[in-house]
């Protein structure tokens, strides 16, 4: 009797595990419940506090590294459209959303909700929804804390390392081509669970916040024929978990299986057009003032020599005896 009362008690309470656990589960693949779901769950030695400090640190070190668009209409508006994913997101700590002048298609969220979307990202998007895609995958990774949950698991750098992050000796960077950032790789990449994860909440995010899901798969397709065509064309970071045929697949059957569809979807605004002006009008300018820069002479001093025109190095050198102070004695 002792031992059939111990088998039905572990028979019930593994029962009783099973039906929180088959409940947390189906909340994860209701996209009304999101906000109610708690899709961070793990075994992660960091606490929210920690994450968001950790995450602040990181920001720091990319804004002294990168350079921030202070346009106020762009940085307004990327901010708008990010923080509407994040309402209809499952995070659970603020975001800060700041674009990156950087002609890279790339963008990253840190721990703790410190998310770069570079200006590249923006030009090649063709609607707000791609661009809104993006965005709800990387705002996804925050919710769902893959990168302190990743650092927790020693699967890319050690938890134990991670003090000597900014005290010099650390080998494990990601050096971003473009923007020519240094960020942890523990950070930025993800594995291939995690990342389908991303895309499995993200496409949730977007399509509770009003998007048109497919406008997701539409873009990673493009960025993946855009690699092909051109390997080396988009952030190395970027394409270290391609969107590969299998995710695609995976993305569509989401679609199909728990997206209701809807009768309208916003695909596209004018604001997003005018943004993407104002975005081209600064690359071009910048394209030429670097142009006119590099076409104006420039002058360089040589010890104990008079300016010399660096277009004209074989011109004669002259002394700059008149150029020195002169010390007179005063007469008394």
């Amino acid at each position: 009797m002792k031992q059939f009362g111990a088998v039905s008690m572990v028979s019930v309470l593994a029962l009783a595990l099973a039906v929180p656990a088959s409940f947390a589960k189906d909340k994860k693949n209701d996209p009304e419940e999101i906000g109610n779901r708690d899709v961070g769950k793990g075994v992660n030695f960091y606490s929210l506090e920690k994450e968001i400090g950790l995450g602040k640190q990181l920001a720091q070190e990319v804004e002294r590294q990168a350079k921030i668009v202070d346009d106020p209409v762009i940085a307004e508006y990327v901010n708008r459209v990010g923080q509407n994913l994040v309402r209809n997101s499952d995070a659970k700590v603020p975001f800060t959303i700041k674009v990156l002048d950087s002609e890279e298609v790339n963008a990253f969220a840190l721990p703790g909700g410190f998310f770069f979307v570079n200006s590249g990202l923006i030009l090649k998007a063709d609607s707000e929804a791609e661009l809104a895609g993006v965005m709800a995958h990387e705002i996804a990774h925050v919710a769902a804390r893959h990168g302190t949950r990743q650092a927790t698991r020693g699967t890319i750098i050690n938890y134990a390392s991670i003090p000597l992050i900014f005290m010099g000796g650390w080998t494990g960077y990601a050096i971003r081509q473009g923007a020519g950032l240094a960020i942890p790789l523990g950070f930025l990449t993800f594995s291939r669970g995690f990342e389908k994860e991303a895309d499995y909440l993200g496409l949730q995010y977007m399509y509770k916040s009003g998007y048109d899901p497919t406008a997701f798969v539409d873009f990673f397709e493009k960025i993946q024929s855009m690699e092909k065509k051109k390997p080396g064309s988009i952030s190395k970071v970027f394409s270290t978990h391609p969107m590969t045929d299998d995710r695609i697949s995976s993305a569509q059957a989401e679609i199909g299986k728990i997206l209701k569809t809807k009768p309208e979807y916003v695909v596209s605004t004018s604001e997003f057009s005018d943004v993407k002006g104002r975005l081209n009008a600064l690359h071009n300018r910048r394209k030429v003032d670097q142009k006119e820069d590099s076409n104006r002479p420039r002058l360089r001093r040589a010890p104990g020599n008079g300016p010399i025109d660096e277009d004209n190095p074989d011109q004669k050198q002259k002394p700059d005896q008149d150029e020195r102070p002169t010390l007179k004695r005063r007469d008394s």
